[in-house]
């Protein structure tokens, strides 16, 4: 069992055997939800969190052997390597304390004590060290010569070196961290020439703010180290000076004397040149770490509902983007989202043509048969709505209506994917495409968008970038993977998620189905180009095609699993359709007596869960929903008003809720529930229809407050 195992089993509370297995699986190209939902045996049962968990730090100790290797390249080639510090390398997998015991040998810049141990003061400097020097002007005088002119510049030499030794010293940087751990503060300033600007006042709250770090939420550093970046706000990390360099002394300087003065004045210099701004600098980056940490898991948290949102199915659609001027842009799309048809209409001011409009409506839901309306939320949404809902009033077999979220769409719009899809139609109806498809099916929609511009982040822009696109396209391919994808409807965008696919293999398979038709077995993908049995076992058992002549073609049951279920139906006497049609023959099955050395119970046990419902989808059924029609603008709201929203973002702090007055409402996290909640995601989930309060109307600053635990209450 080597090192990594047994650190990840330690910091992860796993069981090593479990953390061992995954990481095999891993080294052989097994993707997180194949793991997760077919090598129960081997990993105990892990969840994808866990795995994802076990693969992020296994990359991370990576990287630290990697530093490991340059390092002790390094100290190596300068000739000071030992075996004593080898083994303390070697034993150490802390980044922070790594970076400690380098720090002495990294090399630097040209620094004040290098300068003064090239002119020979580094003696010197360790006979001050020992304190027992009675006149050091005395000895410092043995080394002036050269470009040391006087005792003076000799002794300040060596303190120098002295400075530079107490800001290296492992011992001194851990107190100094100590210190911060428990006392920093974080405070922020504005820069008193912005201060009156347009743009410095979105940061009004952080123009004097100070508070304990430790205390400080990811919103609020976040916050602040933007306005920092547009040169708004300085920000500063302290703590108590006088306690580290009280603590610092004591450690260092032993009596009273001038020898003992030169070394106090050295260390306080030590510290507030060298060893606080680094500590700080160390703490700013930690702290914006952690901070994008949170930012991340709230987007990732975010962007798995949104992706998990109830789909309407295959229906036939029209599509509405809603504007004024410019009119809205309507399309008609069949039960495969296709589009069959697309025209302006302008029911509203200026131009005013609502009868022309109407008429028009009329004809393309009776020639498109247009079973639903997918409306979107944005400029005129509700306008749009009332005007639908009256030209439903007198249409028979009256179709559904839902507001769609339009956030990303314009980014769709202009993207290389939509004009790969519609070369020949403008931004306008291809965004109005992406709405309708939207309704039907948002998780196969909203994988062509950067999840980024999808609306449901917070200071997405902010955060390490490389760590958030990981993040996120783990998020979207666990989301891709539990709901399953038809093979043979699936777009390139959606198949790129597909555990074992990406973007070749999913071009592959598009380009076979277009060749050579639908497929009508999974076994059909061995015949790909370019997908061999690795891709074939890691993809197959996530890809769905309905009505194949196999049902467990249709089903998350794993091809290599069918003889299982084969062996299931023969004992009962029937074939496998009829096993999954008749409920009593499952029953009779005792999942006991299909135990092997490869397939255990978990594995047995989901396969009967499959058999009972196969290609079950995990997303809940679609509910519409309607404003209050008399509350339409921010001046039609009153404090105590009782009304009906729609979730649309959730931070850290609360959430963010659509009252249908073109301003969203904040319900702050202590307003959410009638019980102390830490995560928002414990009260409400996106989308959500809910009921809330109006508690407070700010019109200067364009801000709505509202409370949903007042409403229950």
């Amino acid at each position: 069992m080597n090192i990594f195992t047994k650190i990840i089993a330690r910091e992860l509370s796993l069981h090593a055997d479990a953390v061992e297995n995954t990481l095999k699986l891993l080294d052989e190209g097994c993707t997180i939800p194949f793991i997760s939902r077919y090598r129960k045996e081997r990993t105990g049962g892990l969840d994808e969190v866990q795995i994802a968990q076990i693969s992020d730090l296994n990359d991370k100790m990576k990287e630290t052997a990697k530093r490991k290797e340059t390092i002790v390249k390094t100290i190596t080639e300068q000739g000071k390597m030992n075996n004593e510090l080898q083994r303390r390398i070697d034993d150490c997998w802390s980044a922070t304390e790594l970076e400690d015991i380098y720090l002495p040998y990294k090399p630097k810049r040209r620094t004040r004590a290098q300068v003064a141990r090239e002119q020979g003061l580094e003696p010197l400097a360790s006979l001050l060290l020992m304190q027992r020097e009675q006149n050091p002007e005395r000895a410092a005088e043995r080394f002036v010569r050269g470009d040391v002119k006087d005792v003076s510049a000799a002794l300040k030499g060596a303190q120098d070196i002295i400075a530079e030794n107490v800001s290296e010293d492992e011992q001194s940087r851990q107190q100094v961290r100590s210190a911060f751990r428990r006392n920093a503060t974080i405070t922020s300033k504005v820069v008193k020439a912005k201060k009156d600007s347009d743009e410095a006042a979105k940061y009004s709250d952080y123009f004097d703010w100070s508070e304990p770090l430790r205390r400080c939420s990811s919103h609020r550093l976040l916050a602040m180290r933007r306005g920092e970046g547009e040169g708004i706000l300085r920000i500063s990390i302290t703590t108590d000076d006088e306690e580290c360099i009280s603590r610092l002394r004591r450690h260092y300087v032993r009596g009273f004397g001038h020898c003992q003065q030169l070394v106090s004045e050295a260390v306080e210099d030590g510290y507030k040149r060298l060893l606080e701004p680094s500590i700080e600098t160390e703490f700013a980056a930690q702290s914006k770490e952690q901070a994008d940490d949170e930012a991340i898991h709230v987007f990732k948290e975010n962007l798995r509902q949104l992706l998990l949102s109830a789909p309407l199915g295959q229906k036939r659609v029209m599509g509405i983007d809603p504007g004024f001027r410019t009119g809205c842009k309507v399309v008609c799309l069949d039960a495969q989202g296709n589009l069959l048809h697309h025209e302006a209409i302008f029911p509203h001011p200026p131009v005013n043509h609502r009868m022309q409009a109407t008429m028009h409506v009329q004809k393309m839901l009776n020639d498109y048969l247009i079973e639903a309306i997918a409306i979107g939320n944005g400029t005129a949404s509700r306008e749009t709505k009332d005007f639908v809902n009256d030209v439903l009033s007198s249409f028979p077999g009256k179709p559904a209506v839902f507001t769609v979220s339009e956030d990303g769409a314009s980014v769709y719009s202009a993207s290389k994917v939509a004009r790969e899809e519609f070369p020949d139609e403008d931004v306008t109806v291809r965004g109005a495409v992406s709405i309708g498809r939207r309704l039907m099916d948002p998780l196969a929609e909203l994988v062509k968008i950067d999840p980024k511009s999808i609306g449901v982040g917070q200071y997405q822009h902010d955060v390490d970038q490389s760590k958030l696109k990981h993040s996120l396209d783990q998020t979207v391919e666990s989301c891709v993977n539990l709901v399953g994808v038809n093979l043979n409807t699936a777009s390139r965008h959606l198949l790129t998620y597909v555990s074992g696919l990406g973007p070749t293999l999913a071009q592959n398979i598009v380009d076979d189905r277009r060749d050579n038709g639908a497929f009508t077995s999974r076994a059909q993908l061995k015949k790909v180009p370019r997908l061999g049995p690795a891709a074939f076992q890691q993809c197959a058992g996530f890809l769905r095609i309905p009505g194949a002549k196999n049902p467990l073609d249709n089903s998350a049951v794993h091809p290599e699993s069918y003889p299982i279920v084969e062996q299931m139906a023969r004992d009962n006497r029937c074939d496998v359709r009829e096993l999954m049609s008749d409920k009593q023959k499952r029953k009779s099955i005792d999942i006991h007596r299909y135990v092997t050395d490869e397939v255990g119970i978990p594995t047995l046990t989901d396969i009967m869960k499959e058999l009972e419902k196969p290609g079950l989808d995990p997303r809940k059924q679609i509910e519409s929903f309607e404003f209050d029609p008399n509350v339409k603008e921010v001046d039609d709201l009153m404090v105590g008003m009782v009304l009906p929203g729609i979730v649309t973002n959730i931070t850290n702090f609360g959430a963010f809720v659509d009252i249908g007055v073109h301003q969203d409402g904040l319900v702050h996290i202590s307003q959410l529930a009638n019980r102390f909640i830490k995560d928002p995601n414990e009260a409400v989930r996106l989308h959500q229809h809910v009921r809330v309060k109006v508690i407070e109307v700010d019109h200067r600053r364009n801000r709505i407050s509202l409370s949903i635990k007042q409403v229950e209450q």
